[in-house]
């Protein structure tokens, strides 16, 4: 982790010249603003810091892999989402993104609400504070024990995403003496422009009731004939990392249309539409995502045109940004290991971490940005492959980036944009320690969620 520079490693200027990579960048050291998070900058003498602490420090006080989390980038990102929305809509936090005690406890100062999907994450809100009328609760196949303890603690809503759940839920809230808030999840035929694992809103796949086939109609029905649900709305969710507000367009027309049936049919017009949220982040300087004031005024034309086009009142807009939130506001921090020049090809960087810490380039091919953050370097930039300490051949990081050619053992290397769906998917795979998540604002940093130690892996080992 020595600040000055290494011996130069061999450029790959062969391979550049192929054209099978994009050219590299004017300024190794330069940090795309729209990449990392907001206080994150270099020195003079080019150490990254963050929140007004250099990554030097951090590693050596938190050590390496970490997740650093900017908590004024998070709080601001979330004002912004609240204000773009204003009080005639609804801002949830999608917790699978990344979600913590100390998370919940800001969302709730900033005025969010929460999505929640699992009994763990239920738990994690209502230990942290968050009130549970501003609780939402997914999932496609929720257990008997996790629906009935969020009726039992009064959760907002329930989105129910099959016929069967419709009747266990019911069954549960006339037990309870409850009768409980409800959306029906529809799925709106919208094909997403995202990898196929996270396009959700197309008809072959697990989650919601199709729109199409008249299933959603009849969903609708069976609903409003029991007594324990109120029927308080229709949710649609369409994927994830989408920039595109086609999607959105054609998602909100084809709701509406079901909310004029019901209201034909059945007189009533329901008060609530959920658009989910799968709003894009940038990963890397090639993306460009849309911001919140944006994002809100094409969702509320929208469904305002579509509303008036069909007669009906504009319902309370709901949405569920988790990535596009948190996603900005952390990077991941690493330390080099082994270097490993492969002539004509490119250098194979191997870090301290890998697919345990982040699984997404493995499992979505999923593309990273990635820094030198310990020091500058004028030395060439070398065509490199950052890669984990895993048995996999698959454990890379970032699949292909510029960094310099005097790279060595002990530099300290950042992947920023790695706040969403990296440590709420980290895992022990090869009984790897699973990484702490640092939370660093005005020059402070603390712990929000340590480190894992060898006696937690073999606490749970009980053979």
């Amino acid at each position: 982790m020595s600040r000055s520079a290494h011996p130069a490693g061999p450029r790959h200027a062969d391979v550049m010249s192929e054209g099978h990579y994009s050219a590299p960048p004017t300024d190794l050291n330069a940090l795309d603003p729209n990449v990392w998070s907001r206080t994150v900058t270099r020195d003079a003498e080019g150490v990254a810091q963050v929140g007004g602490l250099d990554v030097l420090k951090l590693a050596e006080e938190f050590g390496t892999p970490a997740y650093f989390l900017d908590e004024a980038d998070f709080r601001a990102r979330c004002r912004a989402w609240r204000d773009a929305f204003g009080e005639d809509a609804d801002v949830f936090y999608a917790g699978k993104a990344f979600l913590s005690r100390a998370v919940v406890r800001w969302l709730y100062e900033e005025g969010l609400n929460l999505d929640v999907c699992s009994a763990g994450e239920l738990a994690t809100a209502l230990d942290a504070g968050m009130p549970a009328e501003r609780i939402a609760l997914h999932g496609n196949n929720k257990s008997t024990a996790e629906i009935e303890r969020a009726i039992r603690e009064g959760v907002g809503r329930i989105v129910l995403d099959s016929f069967q759940e419709i009747v266990r839920v019911a069954h549960i809230a006339d037990r309870l003496g409850k009768r409980q808030r409800v959306q029906i999840r529809v799925t709106v035929g919208v094909e997403a422009h995202t990898h196929e694992f996270i396009a959700t809103a197309h008809e072959d796949q697990k989650f919601g009731i199709g729109l199409a086939d008249g299933q959603a109609a009849e969903a609708v029905r069976r609903v409003l004939k029991l007594d324990g649900l109120e029927l308080v709305g229709i949710h649609s969710h369409i994927g994830s990392q989408i920039f595109d507000m086609a999607g959105f367009e054609v998602s909100a027309h084809r709701v509406v249309q079901l909310l004029t049936e019901v209201r034909d049919e059945h007189g009533i017009e329901l008060p609530e539409i959920d658009l989910g949220g799968g709003l894009g982040i940038a990963y890397t300087s090639d993306d460009d995502p849309s911001e919140p004031h944006e994002i809100a005024k094409a969702l509320g034309d929208i469904v305002t045109r579509e509303c008036r086009l069909a007669g009906l009142s504009v319902p309370r807009l709901s949405v569920e940004p988790g990535r596009a939130i948190v996603g900005p506001t952390a990077f991941t921090l690493y330390e080099v290991g082994t270097v490993k020049h492969l002539e004509g090809l490119r250098t194979y960087v191997s870090v301290d971490g890998g697919m345990s810490d982040n699984i997404r380039t493995a499992l979505y091919d999923a593309d990273y940005s990635v820094a030198l953050v310990s020091r500058t370097s004028d030395a060439e930039p070398m065509l490199s492959r950052v890669v984990g300490k895993h048995c996999e051949s698959g454990d890379i990081v970032v699949k292909d980036a510029f960094l310099p050619a005097d790279l060595a053992p002990g530099d300290l290397l950042a992947v920023p944009a790695t706040g969403a769906y990296c440590r709420s998917m980290a895992s022990n795979y090869n009984h790897a320690l699973r990484p702490p998540v640092v939370a660093v604002d005005s020059g402070e940093a603390r712990v929000i969620v340590r480190r894992e130690t060898e006696e937690d892996l073999l606490r749970l080992d009980v053979g």
